[in-house]
């Protein structure tokens, strides 16, 4: 990156300054980039466990009876729905992860070319602005995968809160159930 200098006829004149304030730009963006990361790996990680602790309740389902389960069809219709939820959830938040990795690698390549660039007189000066916009859609497409699997998640509470409910429902003693009555018309009865 170049600026102008008022008092120079001739036109663009790089400055060292100029070159390091262009370069601090993507690296903000690295930041930006190192946090969603952060955050979308213990994302992944949560969704990981919760399949383990889904995993082993199947399992111990699968040695009981259905008699010997309280509202076993109702179980196990959740437990395949949340490991269905569970998957597609992994699968975006890997999406994620890589499109973020992608974008930080842009982002360095983009501060890596900027320096270059200025190195060279100001020539190429297209490479770090083509670098850097690819790595902010990157950026921009991770972002929509997560909000993808945010959406997962609220519908995959929302279904074990109601199969809560009616577990709830089904132990609850009468005059329990009627106080909070109000509450109970989501579901079938």
């Amino acid at each position: 990156m170049v600026l102008r200098d008022p008092s120079c006829e001739d036109g663009p004149v790089p400055t060292e300054l100029s070159v390091l304030t262009s370069m601090i730009t993507p690296a903000v963006l690295i930041s930006a980039c190192a946090g969603l990361i952060l955050s979308t790996s213990v994302r992944l990680g949560r969704v990981v466990d919760r399949v383990r602790a889904l995993s082993e309740r199947f399992e111990e389902m699968a040695k009981k009876k259905d008699e010997e389960i309280v509202l076993f069809r109702d179980r196990l219709e959740m437990t395949f729905t949340q490991l269905d939820w569970l998957t597609s959830r992994a699968r975006h938040l890997q999406r994620a992860m890589t499109t973020f990795y992608l974008s930080l690698g842009l982002f360095v390549a983009t501060s890596v070319a900027i320096g270059i660039t200025a190195a060279v007189g100001g020539e190429y000066a297209i490479v770090p602005m083509v670098l850097g916009m690819i790595g902010v859609a990157m950026l921009f497409m991770g972002t929509l995968l997560l909000g993808f699997e945010a959406t997962l998640a609220l519908k995959s509470i929302h279904a074990e809160m109601d199969f809560l409910w009616k577990l709830g429902r089904h132990h609850a003693p009468e005059e329990l159930r009627n106080r909070v009555g109000p509450r109970w018309w989501r579901l079938p009865r």
